[in-house]
């Protein structure tokens, strides 16, 4: 009888060292094998990552002015789930957050309760948030009795804004950019690699109040801000541009015009301008204006266009004639009288047509029948590679989104009339910057440059990190013979040429009409 009670007391201290054990191991478990796990775990209740945003770089003119910049602001956002996870007042936290966010307390009220996700409520200056937080800690000081709803629930993320300080003017050329900062066109798309920069972070504890503790606040990685992208734009050019467009616009009501102010020896572009063009100011941060702006005022009509050039097309022709040495300025071409039957279609010319012309005077006169000539004497092929030297038929490189090759037919697709038809700008589609860096290689003593739009990038202390010298694509034509043709464009600006309107007291002008 008296073993059975020991027997009984053997077993109970048995089950309670067993029982013992088993806890030791699991905390042995819990403790040493799965210390690192249980770590990380608390460090992510307590320990926060938190994104240092960098800055986007700034877009400057060819003088440093600025035309693109960053203003300092931040979303106010509300974590609706949290809000009513903690038993927060959204009345009492609308009430707070209507006056300094200037927000109906209705409509935050309705935000604040919202137990889907998170709701942005406003976009505010730093210094609307410092008063804010200023505001409530002077009211608690005051009277600690006041049951002020803590802002727990609703944080204030930087969320910088994209300024342009010229609005419309260069519209096409800085593009602007989207919600998420990236550049959508323009300048702000092509270069946006260099403007974008590298966000840093930082990790940050907060007790068990959810308040961060400061001493523990560690800066990781510092942001790498964007960097600054200079242009060769000339902002006192580009004003004098875009006033005198519109004041044409004004008078003749085009659907699109475009002007490009163009440096002759470098390619450089001094001012571009576009009709119609749209507000910078009025597309950042809020795509919904997309849809309030046709798709033509949105266009950079200077590279993504293909347009009929006209008798602008001519300096082709005549520079191609010239440097095969086929004739001379002054060698004489019969123009029939205004009527060239050619392939069994008649080309006409301007009014009642002329007997014989020199090659200049087909230029100053914009004859049709005598640039047909001139390519006729060159052939199909020989024509060809001129217009393809002169860079038709293929994009530029200028640091510009949505370049179009324009429209060149090779020789094999071209049938009976096509080549006077192309002679005279006709059965061809080129760019409106396609055409003025022809125009300015025959400025240019017949050299070909890469157009440039982007001058050189630098860092936010102003160290360039690269620079984009003039680049010369290829010799078109010997100088002699752009000089030739210079001559003659001379002519179409004088009394007995088709752009004697264009003549500027004080200075030599060159140039072509073309319809």
């Amino acid at each position: 009888m008296i073993v059975r009670p020991k027997l009984r007391a053997l077993s109970v201290c048995i089950l309670f060292a067993l029982c013992f054990t088993l806890f030791s191991a699991r905390l042995v478990q819990l403790q040493v094998c799965r210390h690192d796990y249980y770590l990380k775990l608390a460090a992510d209740a307590h320990v926060g990552k938190e994104t240092v945003p960098a800055e986007r770089g700034m877009i400057q003119d060819i003088n440093g002015i600025t035309l693109a910049e960053n203003e300092p602001l931040c979303s106010v956002v509300a974590d609706g789930p949290l809000i009513l996870k903690i038993g927060q007042d959204p009345e009492e936290l609308a009430a707070e957050l209507a006056k300094p966010l200037e927000m109906k307390k209705a409509d935050l009220v309705a935000k604040l309760t919202t137990q889907r996700h998170a709701v942005f409520l406003k976009k505010i200056s730093p210094m609307v948030v410092k008063e804010l937080m200023a505001d409530r800690e002077r009211r608690l000081a005051l009277d600690k009795r006041l049951k002020l709803p803590s802002l727990r629930g609703v944080s204030f993320e930087p969320d910088p804004a994209r300024i342009y300080a010229n609005g419309s003017m260069l519209s096409h050329v800085i593009g602007f950019t989207n919600e998420k900062h990236r550049g959508v066109q323009g300048i702000e798309s092509s270069m946006d690699d260099y403007l974008t920069g590298y966000d840093g972070f930082r990790y940050i504890e907060h007790d068990r109040r959810g308040k961060e503790i400061v001493l523990y606040r560690g800066l990781e990685r510092a942001p790498r801000n964007g960097s600054n992208v200079r242009l060769t734009v000339d902002l006192g050019l580009q004003n004098i541009v875009e006033t005198a467009l519109s004041e044409a616009c004004a008078e003749y009501r085009p659907e699109m015009a475009v002007v490009i102010l163009m440096r002759p020896k470098t390619g450089e572009i001094l001012a571009l301008a576009n009709r119609p063009t749209f507000d910078l100011n009025d597309l950042r941060n809020n795509p919904a204006q997309f849809s309030k702006l046709s798709a033509e005022a949105l266009k950079n009509h200077a590279v993504i266009d293909a347009i009929e050039p006209g008798s602008t097309f001519k300096i082709v022709t005549a520079s191609a004639a010239l440097n095969e040495r086929n004739v001379s300025p002054d060698t004489m071409i019969f123009c029939e009288n205004g009527r060239f039957n050619f392939a069994g279609k008649t080309l006409h010319d301007h009014g009642p047509g002329y007997a014989e012309l020199s090659v200049e005077d087909i230029l100053m006169h914009s004859s049709n029948i005598g640039a047909a000539k001139l390519a006729l004497g060159l052939g199909d092929q020989k024509f060809y590679q001129y217009i393809r030297s002169f860079g038709f038929g293929e994009r530029s490189g200028v640091a510009l989104p949505g370049e179009i090759r324009g429209l060149l037919r090779p020789t094999n697709e071209w049938h009976g009339t096509d080549i006077t038809r192309i002679a005279m700008g006709q059965s061809v589609g080129v760019t409106p910057l396609q055409t003025i860096t022809a125009m300015a290689a025959i400025a240019n003593g017949g050299h070909l440059m890469m157009p440039q739009i982007v001058h050189e990038i630098s860092d936010e202390d102003g160290s360039v990190i690269t620079r984009f010298p003039p680049m010369e694509v290829r010799q078109v034509i010997r100088s002699e013979t752009a000089k030739q043709v210079c001559n003659a464009l001379k002519k179409v600006t004088s009394d007995k040429g088709t752009a004697k309107a264009v003549v500027v007291p004080g200075f030599t002008v060159a140039g072509k009409t073309g319809t």
